[in-house]
């Protein structure tokens, strides 16, 4: 749901894996489904008729639709190798097999990049042995554990192969590339995978190859993607030297923390003179007690010195507050109340409990849906202590006044000039967020997403159509929200398989 008002990003992953598989000597074509239809993947799968498809599962409520495509694929190319890997996929290959039921080859866990060019080599060679491919898990077996990249100054992403880079924006930059300087986390927060994922493993490309990628970049935006930008003072230093003795001129977009931020405050104020837009502070709670439970390793007044300081950069600041299902009427307004006496962009997420996380495993037990598609911190898989109901009611309601402050007629008369020089490059997708809001962000349709239809169509290239019809949970519907039917499978299934950690 965030993502079809505030941002659309580069697949940067996805391109990533393409580039070491085109290093490798194999011909790669690329689609980004957050851009590009069903019938236009299809289309393209006719048309090339790939020897290999390997779906990116970064985000898990993606997984349903991943596994629904994976099924028409190998209806259309039955000798086609199909493989899925990504950050949340890695989690649960076993899962991913088993509800694929024969459509996906294997899952590969970990790091892409290392991963792609030995499958592609091993399946040229037999692709019933895949025991020796790191990473690599099948039904019927697991491969060594995924080997890390060795330097990151190795990775250039295939941006090439993005079809339409003019779609990719975050916020205000429009439009957007990506770039990372640095992988993994050293916190261990207990609603967070990054750590699990990379093993608490943290490295960093270095300033030379940062800036070089960086100036054959030709979008204006650009998004950092680490996890937590600039860690290590000296590392920012010498990116941001390097730019400006290149005299590269862009906007930036991260994300910190705010014990980071007051730790490297040189650091930040050079990144503001060389164009950081915006910043992105994980503040998650208001309280102490919040900030013990989710382990943010952070006082509450570390974090308001922070916005303090972000403030006084003249940027726009953007903060997360984590919303609890426990929460009440009251809590909501106590929310509320504090997110509009400050100037910040407040983005209100629901504490989600995902496979990879400490929070999987202490929570998992109380899930009260096993549907990926809701898994998307915007939807409540927790029991709440309001009526489902009237808990989206209290969310949608914080939401909408935290973002009248930011968006429509107010807005665009505050950014009038920055959509004008957006139009007349012929970029909307700044303008069209604006105006968002109400049609994404409403009680009854969230609502409505627990009682998702089983019986579903595939758009396929004319004339053909495949209708699924399926008894699981794990479903795709791409005929958004309408003609959604009551599925009674939920409960059922909860009440059936109380397994702990398991899927």
């Amino acid at each position: 749901m965030y993502s079809k008002i505030y941002l659309r990003l580069e697949p940067l992953g996805l391109e990533l894996v393409a580039a070491a598989a085109e290093r490798a000597g194999h011909s790669v074509q690329l689609i980004d489904l957050q851009c590009e239809s069903h019938q236009d993947f299809f289309r393209s799968v006719q048309r090339w008729r790939p020897d290999a498809i390997a779906f990116c599962g970064n985000y898990l409520a993606n997984v349903p639709e991943i596994i629904d495509l994976a099924r028409a694929t190998r209806d259309l190319l039955p000798d086609a190798f199909i493989c899925v890997g990504g950050h949340s996929v890695s989690f649960i290959p076993n899962e991913i097999l088993r509800h694929a039921d024969g459509a996906v080859d294997c899952v590969l866990t970990g790091e892409g990049e290392t991963a792609i060019t030995g499958l592609l080599d091993a399946i040229a060679q037999n692709r019933r042995d895949l025991k020796q491919v790191p990473g690599c898990v099948t039904l019927d077996h697991r491969s060594p554990p995924p080997a890390f990249v060795k330097s990151l100054d190795d990775l250039l992403p295939a941006r090439h192969l993005a079809r339409d880079r003019r779609k990719y924006f975050i916020g205000q930059l429009d439009p957007a590339a990506s770039i990372e300087f640095s992988r993994g986390c050293p916190w261990d927060c207990v609603f967070c995978s990054a750590w699990t994922f990379y093993g608490r493993n943290y490295r960093v490309k270095t300033a030379e190859c940062a800036v070089e990628e960086l100036a054959q970049i030709r979008e204006p935006g650009i998004f950092i993607v680490d996890d937590v930008a600039f860690i290590q003072a000296e590392h920012g230093m010498r990116i941001a030297e390097g730019i400006a003795r290149r005299g590269i001129r862009k906007r930036y977009y991260l994300e910190t923390r705010g014990d980071v931020l007051l730790r490297n405050k040189e650091v930040f104020k050079l990144w503001k003179q060389l164009g950081l837009n915006t910043m992105f502070l994980g503040l998650e709670a208001i309280d102490e007690e919040g900030l013990k439970h989710y382990r943010k390793r952070v006082t509450l007044s570390k974090n308001f010195e922070a916005l303090e300081f972000a403030r006084s950069l003249d940027i726009t600041v953007a903060v997360n507050i984590i919303a609890d299902p426990s929460w009440d009427r009251e809590r909501f307004k106590v929310v509320r109340d504090w997110c509009l006496e400050i100037p910040e962009v407040v983005n209100i997420s629901i504490n989600t409990p995902y496979p990879g996380t400490e929070t999987w495993h202490t929570e998992s037990r109380r899930l009260t849906t096993r549907d990926y598609r809701l898994f998307d911190i915007q939807h409540a898989v927790l029991p709440t202590k309001l009526p489902l109901a009237e808990f989206y009611k209290e969310l949608v309601e914080t939401q909408r006044v935290l973002s009248r402050k930011h968006l429509g007629w107010a807005a665009l008369r505050q950014c009038a000039g920055i959509v004008v020089r957006h139009l007349l490059r012929g970029q909307t997708n700044f303008l069209r967020m604006i105006w968002k809001f109400n049609s994404v962000y409403r009680p009854d349709l969230q609502l409505a997403d627990h009682r998702q239809p089983i019986k579903y169509e595939i758009d396929l290239p004319p004339p053909s159509t495949a209708t699924v019809e399926r008894d699981g949970l794990y479903i795709h519907t791409s005929s958004g929200r309408k003609g959604r039917q009551i599925d009674h499978h939920t409960e059922e299934f909860v009440n059936a398989t109380r397994m702990g950690t398991a899927v």
